[in-house]
């Protein structure tokens, strides 16, 4: 970890201190402002959302941070470690992108592996444009196998259950990786502990506006939040686009289910209540192609919501289990925070600023919470950019993401949640891709 590194790591730290307390400065003087009690009520529940934003900030920066560390041992630990792996490839009409997918695989710098692809019951040419490329490569051999439709879960099973090796990694269709991601991933597994490690996701089509705030979203937030929480070896979802596991792991908490829409969500949580570790790789790249406009995003987010809050709900029986499994109980927690409970507290907050604007004429009160959101989001996404090495270019779109884009995805969540909350139906869906890797 190089000087530059720690100098901005520090700075962040200070920063968000100083903005917890101006926080407080300016929330109190808010408290004192009315008499009556639901106001003030209101004002609470203002300030404690903003203190967890602020703290919640803080926690997974500092993570990541030592995480930076804790990947530097691995690495030095797991030098010369290559076990043989199998890459796993569930595909359901991917003809537009399943050709690049495949090419990017077979060229992956790693001394064996084999690529497996299950066609799960397309319609369209992805069985016979895979097939077409089915045959060995020197260090790397592609099979391909087809089957009745039956949902990714089903063929992710499928594959695994036919992969030559103990090490297995599963990736999307949609796909593309680094050519280092096997080596830098499969050190982790000297540790005899961990089951599973996630990658790093990274957008390939940023090249709208649209798509270049779920860039910003992917580093800022969901990678930055594996970060931290690959620092204590407990990541709660291993992403479709890169995991690795362990096959004898999986085999032992039943492989993946299809009783959610979020079978990755589901996986890594059964693997944290088995008691196994889940890492996570900042440096192993993966590319997906996101969603181009607003009515396939809202899609994909409802259909992630949902599949998550059924993750949880089928893992509850966990949520006071501190004593026997306290990794699990807290990650159940920390979902239900995320996962509900943020997107409504976001909603409220708000709904009651801008009635106290229009009701008592404070103003000023909408400017300051969107002003501070936007500079904690603007230091957040500063820390990740320099850390990653990715373009600063980014922090020209981060009042947009603060104001829009991350009001616009927590009024998704919310409804997806009074949906499942209804047991409303609800179809898998797919997105069309454009073949942006």
């Amino acid at each position: 970890m190089d000087f530059k590194k720690i100098a901005v790591a520090a700075g962040t730290l200070l920063f968000f201190a100083s903005i917890l307390a101006i926080n407080f400065l300016i929330t109190e003087h808010l408290f004192y402002q009315f008499t009556s009690v639901v106001m003030k009520i209101g004002s609470i529940i203002l300030i404690s959302f903003l203190t967890l934003i602020v703290m919640r900030y803080l926690g997974f920066l500092w993570l990541s941070f030592l995480n930076g560390y804790s990947t530097a041992k691995t690495a030095l630990e797991g030098k010369d470690f290559y076990p043989g792996i199998s890459i796993i490839v569930p595909a359901y009409n991917e003809e537009v992108t399943i050709r690049q997918s495949l090419l990017s695989l077979i060229k992956l710098d790693y001394p064996k592996y084999e690529v497996i692809v299950i066609d799960d019951g397309s319609k369209d040419k992805t069985y016979h444009i895979a097939s077409s490329m089915a045959k060995n490569y020197g260090n790397v051999t592609v099979r391909v196998f087809k089957k009745k439709n039956g949902g990714k879960a089903r063929a992710l099973n499928y594959g695994i259950e036919r992969a030559t090796y103990n090490i297995v990694m599963c990736v999307d269709a949609d796909s593309k990786l680094e050519r280092d991601v096997l080596k830098k991933m499969v050190r982790h597994f000297k540790d005899p502990h961990v089951a599973a490690v996630a990658g790093a996701v990274k957008v390939s089509n940023a090249d709208k506006i649209l798509t270049k705030l779920q860039q910003l979203e992917y580093i800022e937030g969901l990678n930055m939040s594996r970060s931290g929480q690959g620092f204590m070896r407990a990541v709660n979802i291993i992403p479709g686009p890169i995991g690795m596991f362990k096959k004898d792991a999986l085999k032992k908490v039943g492989y993946y289910d299809s009783d959610t829409f979020a079978e990755d969500c589901d996986l890594t949580l059964k693997l944290i209540t088995a008691g196994f570790k889940i890492d996570y790789e900042p440096d192993a790249m993966a590319w997906t192609e996101a969603p181009e406009e607003v009515i396939p995003l809202i899609k994909q987010r409802y259909r992630w919501t949902r599949g998550i809050l059924q993750s949880i709900r089928k893992h509850s029986h966990l949520l006071w289990n501190f004593k026997e499994n306290p990794i699990a109980s807290f990650t159940l927690w920390y979902m239900q925070l995320e996962g509900i409970w943020w997107p409504f507290m976001d909603i409220f907050a708000n709904i009651f600023l801008i009635f106290i604007a229009a009701t008592y004429g404070l103003s000023w009160t909408i400017v300051n919470w969107w002003v501070l959101l936007t500079i904690i989001d603007g230091a957040a996404a500063l820390f990740c950019l320099i850390f990653t090495g990715e373009s600063l270019r980014y922090m020209l779109y981060v009042p947009a993401y603060r104001i829009f884009y991350i009001t616009f995805l927590n009024i998704v969540k919310v409804f997806a949640t009074i949906e499942e909350w209804f047991n409303l139906e609800m179809s898998w869906g797919k997105l069309e891709r454009k073949g942006k890797i």
